[in-house]
């Protein structure tokens, strides 16, 4: 008898989590296009395939399925963001670091960033989720931020700093890496993309924006930097 249940556990465990994958993104979809409040469990359920107790089954509640969606948001960030992590963390303990591999580094940040919020179907539904809670301030809208800060913005923010020669804790460094920020977030914006025709972004635009990015980071840092060479030494 124990021999049969343990023949028949790795089947039944390959079917809870597909499953458990359905649901979660049956959730995404649901959450981004309906927003937390107007999704309904029952909804959810009939979407995804599933019995109505298979979602308490799985994530005790709409609240519990809303938080799972959203960490395995931040879990997919944050596997699309290790290696080059790696690679900043390990250039920015190095003081001997040139210069042009530290802007090599911030350029491919910015790049990892545009792959993070366009491409395919998913990725549509994880900005329109992202929309949805800034709008409605939903619980999962801290994690988000935290793990944007962690992911995105902190290590950006020491690049320029470090590029710069200033500290992280200097406004003129935080204003100037939200600004390099800002032209990839910009077309998170609805209005433009509407203005510019996009639905889902194309393997092609994708790079397009990249490289729009990369050279406007390249030109922009290359002029501080040559600026915060000649500035007298204690001066503003």
């Amino acid at each position: 008898m124990s021999q049969s249940v343990l023949r028949q556990r790795p089947g039944a465990y390959a079917r809870g989590e597909d499953t458990r994958r359905r649901i979660l993104e049956t959730a995404l979809e649901i959450f981004a296009t309906e927003g937390y409040e107007g999704a309904s469990t029952r909804h959810l359920a009939e979407r995804a395939g599933v019995n109505l107790p298979a979602i308490q089954y799985y994530f005790g509640s709409k609240e519990g399925l809303y938080r799972a969606v959203i960490e395995q948001i931040v879990q997919r960030n944050e596997a699309c963001m290790a290696p080059l992590a790696v690679k900043i963390r390990a250039a920015l303990a190095y003081p001997e670091t040139p210069a042009e591999e530290l802007l090599e580094l911030l350029c491919a940040l910015l790049e990892a960033f545009v792959t993070l919020i366009s491409g395919g179907p998913q990725n549509e539904s994880i900005r329109l989720l992202y929309a949805r809670a800034e709008i409605e301030r939903t619980a999962g809208l801290e994690l988000l931020h935290k793990a944007g800060m962690r992911q995105i913005f902190e290590p950006c923010l020491a690049l320029v700093g470090a590029l710069l020669g200033r500290s992280v804790e200097d406004q003129a460094i935080v204003l100037r890496t939200v600004a390099l920020m800002g032209q990839v977030t910009i077309f998170c914006n609805r209005g433009v993309r509407e203005t510019l025709g996009l639905d889902l972004f194309s393997e092609e635009r994708m790079r397009t924006v990249q490289a729009l990015a990369r050279s406007h980071t390249q030109a922009i840092m290359r002029d501080a930097m040559a600026a915060s060479r000649t500035e007298p030494t204690g001066g503003q």
